[in-house]
Protein backbone atom coordinates (compact mmCIF):
# COMPACT_ATOMS: atom_id res chain seq x y z
CA UNK A 1 0.00 0.00 0.00
CA UNK A 2 1.72 3.15 -1.19
CA UNK A 3 -1.05 5.66 -0.81
CA UNK A 4 -2.68 6.90 2.37
CA UNK A 5 -6.09 5.53 3.35
CA UNK A 6 -7.87 8.60 4.67
CA UNK A 7 -10.54 8.57 7.38
CA UNK A 8 -10.15 4.89 8.24
CA UNK A 9 -12.27 3.60 11.11
CA UNK A 10 -10.25 1.53 13.60
CA UNK A 11 -11.21 -0.24 16.82
CA UNK A 12 -8.26 -0.05 19.26
CA UNK A 13 -7.83 -3.41 21.02
CA UNK A 14 -4.32 -3.36 22.50
CA UNK A 15 -1.42 -1.13 23.50
CA UNK A 16 2.23 -1.19 22.42
CA UNK A 17 5.32 0.66 23.58
CA UNK A 18 5.62 3.54 23.88
CA UNK A 19 2.08 4.98 23.52
CA UNK A 20 0.64 3.30 20.44
CA UNK A 21 -2.83 1.83 20.32
CA UNK A 22 -3.18 -1.32 18.19
CA UNK A 23 -6.06 -1.99 15.84
CA UNK A 24 -6.88 -3.86 12.61
CA UNK A 25 -8.32 -2.65 9.32
CA UNK A 26 -9.38 -3.85 5.88
CA UNK A 27 -10.64 -7.20 4.66
CA UNK A 28 -7.27 -8.75 5.42
CA UNK A 29 -7.44 -7.50 9.02
CA UNK A 30 -4.03 -5.83 8.88
CA UNK A 31 -2.42 -4.56 12.05
CA UNK A 32 -2.04 -0.79 12.46
CA UNK A 33 -0.69 1.35 15.32
CA UNK A 34 -2.10 4.76 16.20
CA UNK A 35 -0.29 7.07 18.66
CA UNK A 36 -2.17 8.56 21.61
CA UNK A 37 -5.00 6.02 21.59
CA UNK A 38 -6.04 3.41 24.17
CA UNK A 39 -7.84 0.05 24.04
CA UNK A 40 -11.61 0.35 23.84
CA UNK A 41 -11.62 3.47 21.67
CA UNK A 42 -12.95 3.63 18.14
CA UNK A 43 -10.92 6.18 16.16
CA UNK A 44 -10.71 7.75 12.73
CA UNK A 45 -7.17 7.78 11.36
CA UNK A 46 -5.23 8.19 8.12
CA UNK A 47 -3.37 4.93 7.53
CA UNK A 48 -0.07 4.70 5.68
CA UNK A 49 2.49 1.93 5.31
CA UNK A 50 5.94 2.74 6.73
CA UNK A 51 8.53 0.10 5.90
CA UNK A 52 6.79 -3.17 6.82
CA UNK A 53 4.30 -1.69 9.28
CA UNK A 54 1.07 0.30 9.04
CA UNK A 55 0.80 3.49 11.05
CA UNK A 56 -2.24 5.65 11.55
CA UNK A 57 -2.35 9.40 12.13
CA UNK A 58 -5.16 10.13 14.57
CA UNK A 59 -7.87 12.42 13.23
CA UNK A 60 -10.63 12.03 15.79
CA UNK A 61 -11.99 9.74 18.49
CA UNK A 62 -15.38 8.43 17.41
CA UNK A 63 -16.09 6.48 20.58
CA UNK A 64 -14.40 6.72 23.98
CA UNK A 65 -13.37 3.70 26.03
CA UNK A 66 -15.84 2.81 28.77
CA UNK A 67 -13.28 3.46 31.50
CA UNK A 68 -12.31 6.98 30.38
CA UNK A 69 -12.77 9.86 32.83
CA UNK A 70 -12.95 13.63 32.50
CA UNK A 71 -9.39 14.98 31.97
CA UNK A 72 -7.98 16.97 34.86
CA UNK A 73 -6.36 19.46 32.47
CA UNK A 74 -8.30 21.68 30.06
CA UNK A 75 -5.53 21.34 27.46
CA UNK A 76 -5.48 17.53 27.39
CA UNK A 77 -5.59 16.18 23.85
CA UNK A 78 -4.23 19.44 22.49
CA UNK A 79 -1.03 19.62 24.56
CA UNK A 80 1.73 17.19 23.63
CA UNK A 81 2.87 16.78 27.25
CA UNK A 82 0.54 14.34 29.02
CA UNK A 83 -0.80 11.05 27.65
CA UNK A 84 -3.13 9.71 30.34
CA UNK A 85 -5.13 12.57 31.86
CA UNK A 86 -8.31 10.80 30.65
CA UNK A 87 -7.98 7.58 32.66
CA UNK A 88 -7.67 6.69 36.33
CA UNK A 89 -4.18 6.43 37.78
CA UNK A 90 -4.80 2.76 38.55
CA UNK A 91 -5.54 2.11 34.88
CA UNK A 92 -2.46 4.08 33.85
CA UNK A 93 -0.25 1.91 36.08
CA UNK A 94 -1.81 -1.22 34.59
CA UNK A 95 -1.05 0.01 31.06
CA UNK A 96 2.55 0.79 31.93
CA UNK A 97 3.09 -2.54 33.65
CA UNK A 98 1.65 -4.51 30.76
CA UNK A 99 3.62 -2.63 28.10
CA UNK A 100 6.92 -3.27 29.91
CA UNK A 101 6.16 -6.95 30.47
CA UNK A 102 5.06 -7.45 26.87
CA UNK A 103 8.34 -5.98 25.58
CA UNK A 104 10.38 -8.23 27.84
CA UNK A 105 8.32 -11.30 26.97
CA UNK A 106 8.59 -10.67 23.23
CA UNK A 107 12.36 -10.51 23.71
CA UNK A 108 12.24 -13.96 25.30
CA UNK A 109 12.77 -12.76 28.88
CA UNK A 110 10.22 -14.65 30.96
CA UNK A 111 11.98 -16.42 33.81
CA UNK A 112 12.23 -13.84 36.62
CA UNK A 113 10.34 -12.48 39.60
CA UNK A 114 8.21 -9.48 38.73
CA UNK A 115 7.78 -7.25 41.77
CA UNK A 116 4.96 -5.12 40.35
CA UNK A 117 4.87 -1.40 39.65
CA UNK A 118 5.38 1.18 42.39
CA UNK A 119 3.24 4.33 42.06
CA UNK A 120 4.49 7.88 42.31
CA UNK A 121 3.81 9.49 45.73
CA UNK A 122 1.93 12.22 43.82
CA UNK A 123 0.41 12.51 40.35
CA UNK A 124 0.03 16.30 40.41
CA UNK A 125 2.60 19.08 40.92
CA UNK A 126 5.37 16.49 40.97
CA UNK A 127 7.78 17.83 38.35
CA UNK A 128 10.74 19.86 39.63
CA UNK A 129 11.90 20.90 36.17
CA UNK A 130 10.04 22.11 33.07
CA UNK A 131 11.22 23.38 29.71
CA UNK A 132 8.58 25.54 28.03
CA UNK A 133 8.73 26.75 24.43
CA UNK A 134 7.71 30.08 22.92
CA UNK A 135 5.56 29.87 19.82
CA UNK A 136 2.09 30.71 18.53
CA UNK A 137 -1.25 28.94 18.66
CA UNK A 138 -1.60 28.87 14.87
CA UNK A 139 -0.37 30.57 11.71
CA UNK A 140 0.33 34.20 12.66
CA UNK A 141 -1.49 33.56 15.94
CA UNK A 142 -0.98 34.91 19.45
CA UNK A 143 2.35 34.57 21.24
CA UNK A 144 2.22 31.49 23.47
CA UNK A 145 4.50 29.92 26.06
CA UNK A 146 4.09 26.30 27.03
CA UNK A 147 4.20 22.85 25.40
CA UNK A 148 4.18 21.85 21.74
CA UNK A 149 0.82 20.75 20.42
CA UNK A 150 0.40 17.09 19.62
CA UNK A 151 1.66 16.26 16.13
CA UNK A 152 3.05 19.77 15.69
CA UNK A 153 6.60 21.06 15.55
CA UNK A 154 5.69 24.71 15.83
CA UNK A 155 2.33 25.45 17.40
CA UNK A 156 2.32 25.84 21.18
CA UNK A 157 -0.30 25.46 23.90
CA UNK A 158 0.10 27.94 26.75
CA UNK A 159 0.67 25.90 29.92
CA UNK A 160 -0.55 28.43 32.48
CA UNK A 161 -2.63 25.76 34.24
CA UNK A 162 -0.36 22.73 33.92
CA UNK A 163 -1.25 20.38 36.80
CA UNK A 164 1.96 18.32 36.85
CA UNK A 165 3.95 21.32 38.13
CA UNK A 166 3.57 23.44 41.23
CA UNK A 167 1.36 26.52 40.88
CA UNK A 168 4.46 28.68 41.47
CA UNK A 169 5.78 27.53 38.07
CA UNK A 170 2.51 28.43 36.34
CA UNK A 171 2.57 31.90 37.92
CA UNK A 172 6.11 32.47 36.68
CA UNK A 173 5.16 31.31 33.17
CA UNK A 174 2.12 33.62 33.03
CA UNK A 175 4.20 36.58 34.19
CA UNK A 176 6.87 36.01 31.53
CA UNK A 177 4.29 35.56 28.77
CA UNK A 178 2.30 38.64 29.77
CA UNK A 179 5.47 40.72 29.80
CA UNK A 180 6.57 39.76 26.29
CA UNK A 181 3.07 40.10 24.84
CA UNK A 182 3.51 43.77 25.70
CA UNK A 183 6.68 44.05 23.59
CA UNK A 184 7.62 43.70 19.92
CA UNK A 185 9.63 40.52 20.55
CA UNK A 186 8.72 37.46 18.46
CA UNK A 187 9.28 33.78 19.07
CA UNK A 188 12.26 32.15 17.38
CA UNK A 189 11.04 30.43 14.21
CA UNK A 190 13.13 27.32 13.70
CA UNK A 191 12.81 27.24 9.92
CA UNK A 192 13.14 30.94 9.19
CA UNK A 193 15.67 31.59 11.97
CA UNK A 194 13.86 34.78 12.90
CA UNK A 195 12.65 36.08 16.26
CA UNK A 196 14.34 36.09 19.65
CA UNK A 197 12.21 34.22 22.25
CA UNK A 198 13.10 30.52 22.56
CA UNK A 199 12.46 28.81 25.91
CA UNK A 200 11.67 29.22 29.59
CA UNK A 201 13.46 26.75 31.87
CA UNK A 202 12.17 26.56 35.45
CA UNK A 203 13.51 24.40 38.30
CA UNK A 204 11.77 24.20 41.66
CA UNK A 205 12.91 22.16 44.65
CA UNK A 206 10.13 19.79 45.66
CA UNK A 207 11.14 19.70 49.31
CA UNK A 208 12.67 23.19 49.62
CA UNK A 209 10.41 25.32 47.39
CA UNK A 210 13.47 27.10 45.97
CA UNK A 211 13.01 28.16 42.34
CA UNK A 212 15.29 29.40 39.55
CA UNK A 213 13.88 30.92 36.36
CA UNK A 214 15.90 30.89 33.14
CA UNK A 215 14.82 32.86 30.07
CA UNK A 216 16.39 31.52 26.86
CA UNK A 217 16.61 33.87 23.85
CA UNK A 218 18.83 34.62 20.90
CA UNK A 219 21.28 37.50 21.05
CA UNK A 220 18.76 39.51 19.00
CA UNK A 221 16.66 40.26 22.12
CA UNK A 222 16.27 44.04 22.51
CA UNK A 223 13.85 44.29 25.45
CA UNK A 224 15.02 45.42 28.86
CA UNK A 225 14.63 42.53 31.30
CA UNK A 226 14.80 44.46 34.58
CA UNK A 227 11.02 45.16 34.70
CA UNK A 228 10.42 41.42 34.11
CA UNK A 229 12.70 40.57 37.03
CA UNK A 230 10.80 43.01 39.25
CA UNK A 231 7.45 41.48 38.17
CA UNK A 232 8.66 37.97 38.98
CA UNK A 233 10.03 38.93 42.39
CA UNK A 234 6.71 40.61 43.23
CA UNK A 235 4.75 37.36 42.82
CA UNK A 236 3.07 35.79 45.84
CA UNK A 237 4.40 32.25 45.86
CA UNK A 238 4.28 29.15 48.01
CA UNK A 239 8.05 28.84 47.63
CA UNK A 240 10.75 31.40 46.87
CA UNK A 241 12.60 32.57 43.76
CA UNK A 242 16.34 32.30 44.48
CA UNK A 243 17.66 33.04 41.00
CA UNK A 244 16.72 34.54 37.63
CA UNK A 245 19.01 34.18 34.60
CA UNK A 246 19.10 35.19 30.94
CA UNK A 247 20.57 32.48 28.71
CA UNK A 248 21.68 33.37 25.18
CA UNK A 249 21.45 30.58 22.61
CA UNK A 250 22.12 31.34 18.93
CA UNK A 251 22.30 27.71 17.88
CA UNK A 252 20.01 26.25 15.22
CA UNK A 253 18.94 23.14 17.17
CA UNK A 254 15.76 23.33 19.24
CA UNK A 255 17.46 22.55 22.55
CA UNK A 256 18.11 24.49 25.73
CA UNK A 257 21.81 25.30 25.86
CA UNK A 258 23.88 28.32 26.78
CA UNK A 259 26.28 30.25 24.56
CA UNK A 260 26.28 32.82 27.35
CA UNK A 261 24.50 33.05 30.71
CA UNK A 262 23.82 36.23 32.67
CA UNK A 263 22.51 36.04 36.24
CA UNK A 264 19.93 38.79 36.62
CA UNK A 265 19.09 38.02 40.24
CA UNK A 266 20.42 35.74 42.97
CA UNK A 267 22.07 32.45 41.96
CA UNK A 268 21.99 29.77 39.27
CA UNK A 269 21.12 26.80 41.48
CA UNK A 270 18.53 25.43 43.90
CA UNK A 271 18.87 23.06 46.83
CA UNK A 272 16.73 19.96 47.21
CA UNK A 273 16.77 16.70 49.14
CA UNK A 274 16.61 12.97 48.47
CA UNK A 275 16.47 10.30 51.18
CA UNK A 276 18.00 12.61 53.78
CA UNK A 277 20.84 13.92 51.59
CA UNK A 278 21.19 17.48 50.29
CA UNK A 279 21.77 18.24 46.62
CA UNK A 280 22.86 21.40 44.85
CA UNK A 281 21.09 21.46 41.48
CA UNK A 282 22.24 23.99 38.90
CA UNK A 283 20.43 25.07 35.74
CA UNK A 284 21.80 22.26 33.58
CA UNK A 285 22.41 19.58 36.24
CA UNK A 286 20.76 16.19 35.81
CA UNK A 287 18.40 15.41 38.64
CA UNK A 288 15.33 13.21 38.54
CA UNK A 289 12.34 15.40 37.62
CA UNK A 290 10.15 13.75 40.28
CA UNK A 291 11.91 14.27 43.61
CA UNK A 292 9.47 12.26 45.75
CA UNK A 293 9.36 9.56 43.08
CA UNK A 294 13.16 9.48 43.03
CA UNK A 295 13.10 8.40 46.67
CA UNK A 296 10.96 5.41 45.67
CA UNK A 297 13.22 4.63 42.70
CA UNK A 298 16.49 4.87 44.60
CA UNK A 299 15.13 2.91 47.55
CA UNK A 300 14.38 0.12 45.08
CA UNK A 301 17.93 0.35 43.69
CA UNK A 302 19.35 0.14 47.22
CA UNK A 303 17.18 -2.88 47.99
CA UNK A 304 18.35 -4.70 44.85
CA UNK A 305 22.00 -3.76 45.45
CA UNK A 306 22.04 -5.23 48.97
CA UNK A 307 23.33 -3.88 52.27
CA UNK A 308 26.80 -5.35 52.69
CA UNK A 309 29.21 -2.69 54.04
CA UNK A 310 32.36 -4.10 52.47
CA UNK A 311 31.34 -3.87 48.82
CA UNK A 312 33.02 -2.00 46.00
CA UNK A 313 30.33 -0.52 43.78
CA UNK A 314 30.60 0.99 40.29
CA UNK A 315 27.91 3.53 39.38
CA UNK A 316 28.14 3.87 35.61
CA UNK A 317 26.33 6.76 33.92
CA UNK A 318 26.17 8.34 37.39
CA UNK A 319 25.02 11.85 36.40
CA UNK A 320 25.41 14.16 39.40
CA UNK A 321 26.08 11.16 41.63
CA UNK A 322 22.71 10.81 43.35
CA UNK A 323 22.72 7.01 43.38
CA UNK A 324 26.45 6.97 44.07
CA UNK A 325 26.02 8.89 47.30
CA UNK A 326 22.89 7.04 48.40
CA UNK A 327 24.72 3.71 48.10
CA UNK A 328 27.84 4.94 49.88
CA UNK A 329 26.53 4.09 53.36
CA UNK A 330 26.32 0.43 52.34
CA UNK A 331 29.66 0.20 50.58
CA UNK A 332 33.39 0.22 51.17
CA UNK A 333 33.90 2.37 48.06
CA UNK A 334 31.70 3.71 45.24
CA UNK A 335 33.12 4.87 41.89
CA UNK A 336 30.91 6.91 39.55
CA UNK A 337 31.56 7.52 35.83
CA UNK A 338 29.76 10.21 33.84
CA UNK A 339 30.51 11.68 30.40
CA UNK A 340 29.27 15.20 31.26
CA UNK A 341 32.08 17.02 33.07
CA UNK A 342 29.74 19.58 34.65
CA UNK A 343 27.74 16.74 36.20
CA UNK A 344 30.90 15.22 37.67
CA UNK A 345 31.90 18.54 39.21
CA UNK A 346 28.38 18.84 40.68
CA UNK A 347 28.67 15.31 42.06
CA UNK A 348 31.92 16.19 43.82
CA UNK A 349 30.35 19.32 45.35
CA UNK A 350 27.31 17.38 46.57
CA UNK A 351 29.53 14.69 48.08
CA UNK A 352 31.41 17.32 50.07
CA UNK A 353 28.11 18.92 51.05
CA UNK A 354 26.92 15.63 52.55
CA UNK A 355 30.24 14.78 54.20
CA UNK A 356 30.68 11.55 52.21
CA UNK A 357 34.27 10.30 51.99
CA UNK A 358 34.08 6.98 50.12
CA UNK A 359 32.90 8.21 46.68
CA UNK A 360 35.13 8.80 43.66
CA UNK A 361 33.92 10.40 40.41
CA UNK A 362 35.50 10.13 36.96
CA UNK A 363 34.57 12.24 33.92
CA UNK A 364 34.50 10.33 30.64
CA UNK A 365 32.66 7.91 28.37
CA UNK A 366 31.88 4.62 30.10
CA UNK A 367 33.06 2.72 27.01
CA UNK A 368 36.56 4.16 27.40
CA UNK A 369 36.87 4.78 31.13
CA UNK A 370 36.04 1.27 32.36
CA UNK A 371 39.39 0.13 30.93
CA UNK A 372 41.16 2.42 33.41
CA UNK A 373 39.45 1.07 36.51
CA UNK A 374 41.71 -1.14 38.63
CA UNK A 375 39.23 -2.01 41.37
CA UNK A 376 37.14 -5.17 41.05
CA UNK A 377 33.48 -4.36 41.69
CA UNK A 378 31.10 -6.52 43.68
CA UNK A 379 28.08 -4.62 42.33
CA UNK A 380 27.63 -2.46 39.25
CA UNK A 381 24.82 0.10 38.92
CA UNK A 382 23.77 0.97 35.36
CA UNK A 383 21.59 4.00 34.67
CA UNK A 384 22.25 4.75 30.98
CA UNK A 385 20.61 7.24 28.61
CA UNK A 386 17.35 6.32 26.85
CA UNK A 387 19.12 4.58 23.96
CA UNK A 388 20.69 2.08 26.36
CA UNK A 389 24.27 0.82 26.60
CA UNK A 390 26.77 0.50 23.76
CA UNK A 391 27.18 -3.28 23.08
CA UNK A 392 30.97 -2.90 23.28
CA UNK A 393 30.56 -1.31 26.72
CA UNK A 394 28.35 -4.25 27.77
CA UNK A 395 31.16 -6.63 26.80
CA UNK A 396 33.58 -4.73 29.03
CA UNK A 397 31.09 -4.56 31.91
CA UNK A 398 30.57 -8.32 31.75
CA UNK A 399 34.34 -8.87 31.96
CA UNK A 400 34.42 -7.21 35.40
CA UNK A 401 32.65 -10.37 36.58
CA UNK A 402 30.66 -8.52 39.25
CA UNK A 403 28.35 -10.74 41.26
CA UNK A 404 25.43 -8.33 40.95
CA UNK A 405 24.20 -5.81 38.37
CA UNK A 406 21.36 -3.34 38.94
CA UNK A 407 20.06 -1.81 35.70
CA UNK A 408 17.87 1.32 35.88
CA UNK A 409 16.10 2.08 32.61
CA UNK A 410 13.76 4.84 31.42
CA UNK A 411 13.08 3.11 28.09
CA UNK A 412 11.90 -0.50 28.22
CA UNK A 413 12.71 -1.29 24.56
CA UNK A 414 16.40 -0.41 25.09
CA UNK A 415 16.34 -2.36 28.35
CA UNK A 416 15.06 -5.55 26.70
CA UNK A 417 17.80 -5.39 24.05
CA UNK A 418 20.55 -4.89 26.63
CA UNK A 419 19.29 -7.60 29.01
CA UNK A 420 19.58 -10.21 26.25
CA UNK A 421 23.25 -9.31 25.83
CA UNK A 422 23.88 -9.58 29.57
CA UNK A 423 22.19 -12.99 29.68
CA UNK A 424 24.34 -14.16 26.78
CA UNK A 425 27.32 -13.03 28.86
CA UNK A 426 26.47 -15.27 31.79
CA UNK A 427 24.10 -13.11 33.86
CA UNK A 428 20.57 -14.06 34.86
CA UNK A 429 17.68 -11.65 35.31
CA UNK A 430 16.41 -12.27 38.85
CA UNK A 431 13.99 -9.48 39.72
CA UNK A 432 12.25 -6.68 37.84
CA UNK A 433 10.34 -3.79 39.37
CA UNK A 434 8.66 -0.89 37.58
CA UNK A 435 8.61 2.55 39.22
CA UNK A 436 6.32 5.28 37.93
CA UNK A 437 8.34 8.47 37.88
CA UNK A 438 6.25 10.25 35.25
CA UNK A 439 2.52 10.15 36.08
CA UNK A 440 0.09 11.09 33.31
CA UNK A 441 2.70 10.34 30.64
CA UNK A 442 3.61 7.04 28.96
CA UNK A 443 7.14 7.02 30.45
CA UNK A 444 8.06 4.61 33.25
CA UNK A 445 11.28 3.54 34.96
CA UNK A 446 12.26 -0.11 35.30
CA UNK A 447 14.76 -1.51 37.80
CA UNK A 448 16.34 -4.91 37.10
CA UNK A 449 18.45 -7.13 39.34
CA UNK A 450 20.88 -9.44 37.54
CA UNK A 451 23.31 -11.85 39.10
CA UNK A 452 25.75 -14.46 37.91
CA UNK A 453 24.06 -17.56 36.56
CA UNK A 454 24.42 -20.99 38.08
CA UNK A 455 27.04 -21.69 35.44
CA UNK A 456 29.93 -19.26 35.08
CA UNK A 457 30.07 -17.04 32.02
CA UNK A 458 32.97 -19.17 30.80
CA UNK A 459 30.57 -21.63 29.22
CA UNK A 460 31.38 -25.32 28.80
CA UNK A 461 29.93 -27.09 25.76
CA UNK A 462 28.68 -30.60 26.48
CA UNK A 463 27.56 -32.92 23.67
CA UNK A 464 24.73 -35.30 24.50
CA UNK A 465 21.67 -36.90 22.94
CA UNK A 466 18.26 -36.12 24.31
CA UNK A 467 17.16 -39.64 23.43
CA UNK A 468 19.57 -41.11 25.98
CA UNK A 469 18.65 -38.83 28.87
CA UNK A 470 16.78 -39.92 31.97
CA UNK A 471 13.81 -37.56 31.90
CA UNK A 472 12.44 -38.34 35.36
CA UNK A 473 13.93 -35.07 36.68
CA UNK A 474 11.70 -33.06 34.38
CA UNK A 475 8.39 -34.04 35.95
CA UNK A 476 7.75 -30.40 36.82
CA UNK A 477 8.49 -29.23 33.30
CA UNK A 478 11.46 -28.33 31.10
CA UNK A 479 12.95 -24.89 30.61
CA UNK A 480 12.33 -22.79 27.50
CA UNK A 481 15.88 -23.43 26.15
CA UNK A 482 15.41 -27.20 26.65
CA UNK A 483 12.14 -27.13 24.73
CA UNK A 484 13.70 -25.07 21.95
CA UNK A 485 16.65 -27.48 21.73
CA UNK A 486 14.40 -30.56 21.58
CA UNK A 487 12.23 -29.05 18.82
CA UNK A 488 15.25 -27.98 16.78
CA UNK A 489 16.98 -31.37 17.12
CA UNK A 490 13.91 -33.43 16.19
CA UNK A 491 12.19 -31.21 13.60
CA UNK A 492 14.71 -28.61 12.48
CA UNK A 493 12.25 -25.88 13.48
CA UNK A 494 13.12 -22.80 15.54
CA UNK A 495 10.45 -21.73 18.03
CA UNK A 496 10.25 -18.57 20.17
CA UNK A 497 9.44 -18.16 23.87
CA UNK A 498 6.21 -16.47 22.83
CA UNK A 499 5.07 -19.55 20.84
CA UNK A 500 6.00 -21.89 23.69
CA UNK A 501 4.02 -19.71 26.13
CA UNK A 502 0.98 -19.79 23.81
CA UNK A 503 0.98 -23.58 23.59
CA UNK A 504 1.55 -23.84 27.34
CA UNK A 505 -1.70 -21.96 27.88
CA UNK A 506 -3.55 -24.19 25.42
CA UNK A 507 -2.35 -27.20 27.38
CA UNK A 508 -3.18 -25.69 30.76
CA UNK A 509 0.47 -25.28 31.79
CA UNK A 510 1.39 -22.22 33.88
CA UNK A 511 3.57 -19.61 32.18
CA UNK A 512 4.81 -17.75 35.27
CA UNK A 513 3.37 -14.95 37.33
CA UNK A 514 5.22 -12.25 35.41
CA UNK A 515 3.43 -12.96 32.15
CA UNK A 516 0.17 -11.07 31.55
CA UNK A 517 -2.61 -13.07 29.96
CA UNK A 518 -4.64 -11.41 27.18
CA UNK A 519 -7.74 -9.67 28.50
CA UNK A 520 -9.91 -11.32 25.86
CA UNK A 521 -9.74 -14.19 23.42
CA UNK A 522 -9.92 -11.65 20.62
CA UNK A 523 -6.62 -9.99 21.59
CA UNK A 524 -4.37 -9.99 18.52
CA UNK A 525 -0.79 -11.23 18.70
CA UNK A 526 1.46 -13.38 16.44
CA UNK A 527 0.04 -16.88 16.59
CA UNK A 528 2.11 -20.05 16.62
CA UNK A 529 1.93 -21.83 13.22
CA UNK A 530 0.28 -25.26 13.26
CA UNK A 531 3.51 -27.06 12.33
CA UNK A 532 5.40 -25.47 15.21
CA UNK A 533 2.53 -26.04 17.64
CA UNK A 534 2.68 -29.77 16.84
CA UNK A 535 6.44 -29.82 17.44
CA UNK A 536 6.10 -27.97 20.76
CA UNK A 537 3.38 -30.36 21.93
CA UNK A 538 5.65 -33.30 21.13
CA UNK A 539 8.36 -31.71 23.27
CA UNK A 540 5.86 -31.27 26.13
CA UNK A 541 5.02 -34.97 25.89
CA UNK A 542 8.68 -35.95 25.86
CA UNK A 543 9.40 -33.92 29.00
CA UNK A 544 6.35 -35.30 30.77
CA UNK A 545 4.55 -31.95 30.84
CA UNK A 546 1.35 -33.27 29.24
Amino acid sequence: MAKTLFDTKIDIVDLEFPNKGVGYFGEENKKVTVKNTIPGQTVIADVKKKRKNFEGRLRSIEKKAEYEIEPACKNFGLCGGCTYQNISYEQELEFKKNVVLKLLDNAGLTDYEYCGIKPSPSITAYRNKMEFSFGDDGLDGNLCLGMRKRESNYEVVTADCCNIVNEDVCKALSTVLEYFRGTDEQFYHRMRHTGSLRHLLVRRGHFTGEMIINLVTTSELKTDLKPLVDNLLALELEGKIVGISHIVNDGVADVVKADKMNILYGQDFIMDKCLGLNFKISTFSFFQTNSAGAEVLYSTVKEFAGTSNDKIIFDLYCGTGTITQLLSENAKKVIGIEIVEEAVEAAKINTELNGIKNCEFIAGDVLNMVDQLEDKPDTIILDPPREGINPKAIEKIIKFDAETLVYVSCKASSLAKDLLLFEEGGYKVRKICSVDMFPRTYHVETVVLLSKGEVDSKKIRVEFSLEDMDMSEFQDGATYPQIKEYVLEHTGLKVSNLYISQIKRKCGIGVGKNYNLPKSEDSRQPQCPQEKEKAIREAFKYFGMI
